[in-house]
C-alpha cells in the first residue's frame, strides 16, 4: 500500500512539475531567459527571441563576410551589410541571396573601410565611407552617382576631423551623420552638401567635485586637468514616423534617446533613465558600463538596443518598458563575439550583426514573445480594457512578468475597480501606483459609506463626551471628598 501511495505521489508530482512550466521555456537556447523586475531582482522568464540560423556569405558568389559593421533593412525586406573588412556593401534578400554588390569596383565609387548605411525608399544607397571621408551614393542599379565629402564650415573648427560612420536621410533629403570623434551631436548636411549645423548633442552633466575642484585648483593645475567632453553618439536610427533614434557610448544613463524634428528626447523627458544590464560584470578589477551600439525600432515602436559590452539585445515598448533579454557573449550560436549592428525585418525577425565572428546571426520570436508583443501594442496604444485578456495569459505563462501585473493593475484603476488595482499594483511592486489606487479606494469608501461614517464619528463623539462628563463628575467627586476629609480628622482629634 505504502509503495502504491509512493508511486501515486511520483506521478502526480511529475506531472506538476510538466505543466507548471511553459513549453516555450524547454525551447533550446545557448542563454537563459531572465527579466528585470521593479524591484531590479533578475526572476527567469521565457526568452522572447531564439536563435534560427546565420549567414556568413561562404555558399554564395559574393563570398565570406569580412568585418561586417552595418546592417539596414530595405522597405521591401531586403538587407544591406557593410563589410569594412571587404570595403563593400552587399545586397540580399531574406532567403540569403545575393542580389548585388556595391563599392567593390575600381573608380569613383571605390569604398574604403565603410561603416554605415542607409537605402532611400526610391532605392538610392548611402554609404559612410569611413576611411575616404566621405558620403558616397549608389543608386539601386549599384551604379555610382556622387559623393558628399568633407564639410567646409567655420562651425566645425581647423583641427575637425570627419570620419563618418553612420548616416541617415530624412524625407527633406537632409542628411544625419554620425562622425567619429565629434562631440558635437549629428552633423546635419543638406542636399547640396553644404553644413546646416550640429543635431541633438549630448550634455554634459553638473558635477559639484569637478565645481569645487576648479574653484581651489590654480591656474596651473586647471590648464593640466583634462577638460569634460560631452559624449559623443555610436548609432542613429530613423523610424517610419521621422523620429531619430540614436546610441551613446561611455554614459550610464539615458543611453538610447527618441529625437523630435526640434532635437528634444521624447523617450526619457527630464528624467534619467538606465537602459541595460543593472548589475554590469568586472573585468580586471574594473567596473564596467553598457555600451550601447545600435538600435532598430520595429513598425509598432519596439525599440531593439544592442550592447556590446554583454552582447546582450535589450526590447523596449515605445514607453520605455522592458520587454524583452537575450543573446550574450559566447562560442555558442545566438552569442557573439563583437557583435556591431541589429536590424529588425517587418515580421520580427531580428539580425545581429557579428564583426569577429564574420556573419549575421537571425533570431525569430517565440509564441510567448508574439503574446507579450500583442499585449503591449494594445497598452501603449491606451486600450488598457483590451490588453487584459493576453496580459493574464503572459501570467499564465509566466508569473514573474511584473509589466503585466502593472499593466493589468492600470486596466482596473481604470475601470474603478481600486482594491484590485492595489493588489496588482502591489504584485508588480509599483509603490507610487499602489498608493495612487489606495487613495482613490479610501475616497471611494469614504463617499460610498459617508452616511455609516458620519453616524459613527458622530456616535464616537457623544461617547467621547459623556466618557469626560463622567470622568470629570469622578475627579470633582474625589476632589471634594478629599477636601472634607482633613476637617473630619481634625474634629475627631479634638473630641479626643
Amino acid at each position: 500500500m505504502n509503495a502504491l501511495r509512493k508511486l501515486s505521489f511520483s506521478v502526480m508530482l511529475i506531472l506538476c512539475l510538466t505543466f507548471a512550466v511553459p513549453p516555450a521555456a524547454f525551447g533550446d537556447s545557448s542563454y537563459r531567459g531572465y527579466i528585470y523586475n521593479n524591484l531590479e531582482d533578475t526572476p527567469l522568464s521565457i526568452n522572447g527571441y531564439l536563435y534560427l540560423d546565420s549567414f556568413d556569405g561562404l555558399t554564395t558568389s559574393a563570398g565570406a563576410l569580412n568585418g561586417p559593421e552595418d546592417i539596414f533593412v530595405a522597405e521591401d525586406d531586403t538587407l544591406y551589410i557593410v563589410e569594412s573588412g571587404n570595403h563593400r556593401v552587399i545586397h540580399i534578400d531574406r532567403n540569403n541571396q545575393v542580389l548585388g554588390v556595391f563599392g567593390d569596383a575600381e573608380g569613383d565609387g571605390k569604398l574604403n573601410g565603410p561603416k554605415g548605411v542607409y537605402v532611400t525608399a526610391d532605392g538610392d544607397v548611402y554609404v559612410a565611407d569611413t576611411l575616404n571621408r566621405r558620403i558616397a551614393v549608389f543608386a539601386k542599379d549599384r551604379k555610382f552617382k556622387k559623393q558628399f565629402g568633407v564639410p567646409d564650415s567655420p562651425l566645425l573648427g581647423k583641427d575637425f576631423v570627419y570620419a563618418p560612420s553612420k548616416l541617415i536621410v530624412d524625407k527633406r533629403g537632409y542628411l544625419f551623420v554620425v562622425s567619429d570623434g565629434a562631440i558635437g551631436g549629428l552633423m546635419q548636411i543638406k542636399p547640396d552638401g553644404t553644413f546646416a549645423g550640429f543635431f541633438g548633442a549630448n550634455h554634459v552633466g553638473f558635477d559639484w567635485t569637478r565645481t569645487i575642484v576648479k574653484l581651489i585648483a590654480t591656474k596651473e593645475q586647471k590648464e593640466q586637468m583634462a577638460s569634460v567632453r560631452p559624449p559623443e553618439f555610436s548609432n542613429v536610427y530613423q523610424d517610419s514616423s521621422g523620429f531619430i533614434y540614436t546610441t551613446t557610448l561611455g554614459i550610464e544613463m539615458n543611453q538610447i534617446k527618441r529625437l523630435s524634428a526640434v532635437g528634444v528626447d521624447t523617450l526619457n523627458g527630464k528624467s534619467e533613465n538606465w537602459y541595460g544590464d543593472w548589475y554590469m560584470p568586472s573585468k580586471n578589477d574594473q567596473f564596467l558600463i553598457s555600451a550601447f551600439v545600435d538600435a532598430t525600432v520595429g513598425k509598432t515602436g519596439l525599440i531593439t538596443a544592442l550592447d556590446q559590452t554583454t552582447g546582450r539585445l535589450f526590447q523596449y515598448d515605445k514607453l520605455g518598458n522592458l520587454l524583452f533579454i537575450f543573446g550574450g557573449i559566447g562560442q555558442q550560436d545566438g552569442l557573439f563575439k563583437t557583435p556591431t549592428s541589429v536590424a529588425q525585418t517587418s515580421d520580427g525577425m531580428i539580425y545581429v550583426a557579428d564583426r569577429t565572428r564574420n556573419r549575421i546571426d537571425r533570431f525569430y520570436t517565440t509564441p510567448f514573445a508574439d503574446l507579450v508583443h500583442e499585449a503591449s501594442a494594445l497598452y501603449v496604444d491606451g486600450r488598457y480594457n483590451d490588453s487584459l485578456g493576453p496580459w493574464n495569459e503572459v501570467l499564465r505563462m509566466n508569473s514573474n512578468y511584473d509589466l503585466a501585473y502593472y499593466a493589468i493593475g492600470k486596466a482596473q484603476f481604470r475601470q474603478q475597480k481600486y482594491k484590485e488595482a492595489m493588489e496588482s499594483f502591489k504584485m508588480a511592486h509599483a509603490q507610487g501606483a499602489y498608493s495612487d489606487a489606495l487613495f482613490e479606494y479610501r475616497r471611494v469608501y469614504v463617499k460610498e459609506h459617508f452616511g455609516e461614517l458620519m453616524t459613527a464619528l458622530i456616535s464616537l463623539f457623544v461617547i467621547i463626551r459623556l466618557f469626560i462628563a463622567a470622568v470629570r463628575r469622578k475627579w470633582f467627586a474625589r476632589l471634594a471628598s478629599l477636601r472634607k476629609g482633613p476637617g473630619k480628622e481634625l474634629e475627631r482629634n479634638e473630641h479626643a
